[in-house]
């Protein structure tokens, strides 16, 4: 008599592939057990269903009961081949809203090395041990900052899977970030070299694109975007005077907004970036567009830039790489060498806080904390 299982109860069945004549035990003949658990009905009306399978019907009910404490546990119980790498291929295309292809390229690249090492593992049995040796092994390879985005963008895709209850914990939070290789540090030019950069690039695009980078430091990505609406050459016969200054309030970012609130701002020009944009809204005869245009008027990319970025620094006669983005760590480096405060200097950079501009963008050329020594001097003056 053939014993039917009770409500909600789990199937356990032999799938044969060959014919059997041991219908109760089923031992001896090709197939493979198998078992299901039902997880309720879809939005379709259909029938969810988890499978398990193994050599015999201890297995499955083994993997079975794993499944029941899972989902005590308050997961979702994935499919069983659902593995880190699928995991991280749905978070790349549903887990990143409003993102550009940009930043969902870069989290992808970051995810590569870390799921070439342990991407086929089943993310039910992914562990802290498989996250330590994978980000070991990108660390051998890429700089610390490359192992860090990896590492969080690693967490952010297990989140994602995590909120959909495949997993009850998300295990790369349980694994520390290595240092990867050192990378080449930023780095600023020096008041010779900049007079050299200023002087061998006159008159050209780039000449006005390093005049106002390095006499303003705005962000490469401010720069590109700059638009001749926002330039304003000033007025000194105005009542009061008005200065020549540029508007910074766009980027090239995907919502064209700046990088934070406060990096919207508006800095006056010095002499020598007044005069650059001058002479290259001559030559090309524009008032209206991108200041830093293609020949069709379209913006200039990245690639444009670092080509005649480097260009010009080669006819300076500067030696070493540099890239454009190091014109605005120059700006920092020459305001504090100038003894600007810091906290004044952070406000023309658009940084969130101070710390950013000491720890990050600030290179000093006298790097001697002078103002200790120099009180001292005042007090005790003569005394002794």
């Amino acid at each position: 008599m053939t014993t039917r299982r009770g409500w909600r109860g789990d199937a356990v069945y032999f799938d044969h592939t060959g014919p059997c004549t041991d219908p109760a035990r089923h031992r001896n003949f090709p197939g493979r057990w198998r078992g299901a658990i039902s997880l309720g009905f879809g939005p379709d009306g259909k029938r969810i269903r988890r499978k398990v399978s193994g050599t015999s019907r201890a297995a499955v009910t083994d993997r079975l009961a794993k499944l029941h404490a899972e989902l005590d546990a308050g997961s979702k119980a994935a499919p069983s081949n659902y593995t880190l790498w699928r995991a991280c291929e749905d978070w790349l295309e549903s887990g990143l809203p409003g993102r550009s292809p940009k930043t969902i390229r870069k989290n992808k690249d970051v995810l590569e090395p870390i799921l070439a090492a342990v991407g086929a593992a089943r993310l039910r049995e992914l562990s802290a041990a498989h996250v330590d040796t994978a980000l070991a092994h990108m660390s051998k390879s890429y700089s610390t900052a490359a192992v860090r985005m990896g590492h969080l963008a690693l967490k952010r895709a297990i989140r994602h899977a995590e909120a959909r209850r495949y997993v009850t914990t998300n295990v790369a939070d349980l694994a520390g970030t290595p240092a990867g290789q050192p990378g080449r540090p930023s780095k600023s030019f020096t008041l010779q070299e900049a007079g050299a950069l200023l002087k061998a690039s006159e008159g050209t695009r780039i000449g006005a694109y390093i005049a106002l980078s390095l006499g303003t430091g705005i962000r490469t990505e401010e720069a590109r975007a700059l638009r001749w609406d926002a330039v304003d050459f000033g007025d000194p016969h105005a009542n009061p005077p008005r200065p020549p200054c540029v508007a910074v309030w766009r980027s090239v970012r995907a919502s064209a907004d700046t990088k934070t609130a406060r990096s919207r701002r508006t800095l006056a020009m010095p002499d020598m970036a007044v005069t650059e944009l001058r002479r290259l809204q001559a030559a090309e005869g524009r008032t209206t567009g991108s200041v830093f245009a293609t020949r069709d008027g379209g913006e200039l990319d990245a690639a444009n830039v670092r080509r005649e970025f480097r260009a010009a620094v080669k006819a300076a006669g500067i030696t070493g790489t540099w890239s454009p983005r190091e014109l605005r760590h120059t700006f920092v480096s020459l305001m504090s060498d100038s003894g600007v405060p810091v906290e004044e200097i952070a406000r023309l950079a658009g940084h969130a806080t101070s710390r950013t501009t000491e720890l990050v963008y600030r290179h000093q050329l006298r790097p001697v904390m002078e103002k200790g020594a120099e009180t001292m001097d005042q007090l005790f003056g003569g005394a002794v």
